[in-house]
């Protein structure tokens, strides 16, 4: 058991979840990098870093994501924080449900990181109160059509926030972190990539690591609990009738 203290992190091993485990392996904790499909990135990743372990499930099944929180609860002496940062993105259409894609992200997008919250809140041990932080989007203040099941999702996880941090422990906190674009979806190409990621109000690209950083703060500061902090350079602000990725490509 590591005596340092320690977060996970769902979807650690690469993109924004790969900048948040990296953040907070920085500043001396110890790291459980969560992956499914992406196990040998991973474990590469933990090889990096001075105290990192990979654990695995499929947030398709919440029940094994469970598990695995009360797993972790079990030999984690200051497990303080957990990011629920891994979702799907399937593309679907406003004008016609697709129910699988619809379910899938349901659960994995906002069911199953609920659950793990419940989880961790009923049973880590930490020495310096317990951080859930539920990674969204900027699309909850700002939606559009496109991705239609992934933006309810992410509407659906953004009330399990309120919802939480009214119920738990005065000493707990729960926040959302809402990031807009940053890092390429999809098929795009780098010039579509560096133009749509620059569609906010300071017309510059936001990092990965700006959202890491703001983890941080969310793990280590005094924000009240139950805030959304947004990561996006003010896009959140803007009115965009659709994805920036078909805005860069001149579908609008």
């Amino acid at each position: 058991m590591s005596d340092r203290p320690a977060a996970l992190v769902t979807g650690g091993a690469r993109r924004i979840g790969e900048a948040i485990v990296r953040r907070f392996a920085d500043e001396g904790w110890h790291v459980a990098i969560h992956c499914h499909a992406f196990a040998q990135e991973g474990s590469a990743l933990a090889a990096e870093l001075p105290s990192a372990e990979t654990v695995q499930c499929d947030l398709a099944n919440p029940e094994a994501a469970v598990a695995m929180i009360e797993g972790l609860a079990e030999r984690l002496g200051d497990w303080r924080v957990l990011v629920n940062s891994a979702s799907v993105f399937r593309a679907d259409d406003v004008t016609g449900l697709d129910s699988a894609i619809f379910r899938e992200a349901m659960l994995v997008n906002a069911a199953t990181p609920a659950a793990m919250a419940q989880a961790y809140l009923r049973l880590a041990l930490s020495r310096a109160g317990r951080r859930v932080i539920e990674i969204t989007d900027q699309k909850l203040a700002n939606p559009n059509p496109d991705f239609f099941s992934y933006t309810a999702s992410k509407h659906a996880l953004a009330a399990t926030v309120t919802m939480t941090a009214m119920a738990a422990d005065p000493a707990d906190r729960v926040y959302a972190l809402a990031p807009g674009a940053i890092l390429p979806s999809h098929d795009q190409l780098p010039a579509e990539t560096e133009v749509s990621h620059r569609m906010n109000l300071l017309r510059r690209r936001t990092s990965a690591e700006e959202v890491a950083d703001a983890a941080w703060f969310l793990a280590t500061g005094p924000l009240a609990s139950g805030q959304t902090v947004f990561v996006d350079s003010g896009q959140h602000l803007l009115s965009q009738p659709r994805d920036v990725m078909f805005l860069a490509r001149g579908e609008g």
